[in-house]
């Protein structure tokens, strides 16, 4: 058994098969990009559709595959793949829609959003010397940016666990603050950390190497438990919770230039040590 905070976990399982690693995918096919209530907001290549109760209330047209969409107030935001390769890459534009309409807001840069409140976003981008997340108003307006990108966590402010794809890494988690101000806090070994997986307590659990490690609302950094050492940087790593059981996964590919991977899966029984057990 280990434990990091208030939390603590129990190995029940670990089983290592050859296969796929572990990619981290969207939607499955005929599932929405977001969902708000009864409210579901649809893509497909070259369009977005919004529904409610299952009846189509607006559907927006753009060159593009949309790839995720979040909603806050009246207001969605939808990141897209272009369909043809750009100076960018194949990073399509960010679409601000008026939720009630489908019309057009803003168009905007970014690879990866989350809402706020009101309306409000974050908009990250990373790659070709570029590493920042903007704030948007419900127009569209920038109303503050930070040096800092990765998976976002907004609760009580907004959490980050960086992904910068660099070696040597200089990854942190860290907490974004009004100004522009990056107040850092404990550093990760992983260029390209999973997205963690957030607590009822706002814990965050970022598997970061060979560890699962225990982030607080303070950015106070605890180890949950250790997995195995980790020096592959080719791995590809998801942790996942999936009720009481936290299950962190690590494939390495076994050679160079083929498709066999070695696959090390965990299990663990989550526990709130105020649940006595």
């Amino acid at each position: 058994m280990t434990s990091g905070g208030a939390w603590r976990a129990v190995a029940v399982g670990h089983r290592r098969t050859e296969g796929e690693p572990p990619y981290e995918r969207g939607p499955r096919p005929g599932e929405p990009l977001a969902r708000r209530g009864g409210f579901a907001v649809h893509g497909a290549v070259g369009s977005v559709r919004a529904t409610d109760g299952g009846r189509t209330l607006w559907t927006r047209s753009f060159a593009g595959r949309p790839h995720a969409a979040h909603l806050s107030g009246g207001r969605v935001l939808v990141t897209t793949d272009s369909l043809e390769y750009t100076p960018w890459g194949h990073l399509g534009p960010a679409l601000l829609l008026d939720l009630a309409d489908g019309r057009l807001v803003a168009t905007l840069r970014g690879a990866t959003g989350a809402a706020l409140g009101g309306g409000r976003f974050l908009l990250g981008l990373e790659g070709y010397d570029v590493f920042e997340t903007v704030a948007y108003d419900r127009d569209g307006t920038e109303t503050d940016r930070w040096a800092s990108y990765g998976h976002y966590v907004v609760g009580t402010g907004v959490r980050v666990v960086e992904a910068d794809r660099r070696t040597p890494t200089s990854n942190r988690v860290v907490r974004l603050l009004p100004g522009g101000v990056v107040t850092p806090g404990p550093k990760l070994s992983d260029s390209l950390p999973p997205e963690p997986v957030v607590l009822p307590d706002g814990t965050l659990l970022v598997l970061d190497g060979g560890a699962i490690h225990a982030v607080g609302r303070g950015l106070d950094r605890t180890v949950l438990a250790e997995l195995r050492p980790h020096e592959d940087a080719r791995a590809i790593r998801t942790l996942r919770r999936d009720g009481d059981r936290l299950v962190a996964v690590i494939a390495e590919p076994r050679a160079a230039g083929t498709a066999r991977w070695t696959v090390d899966t965990w299990t663990f029984r989550l526990t709130s040590r105020g649940a006595g057990s």
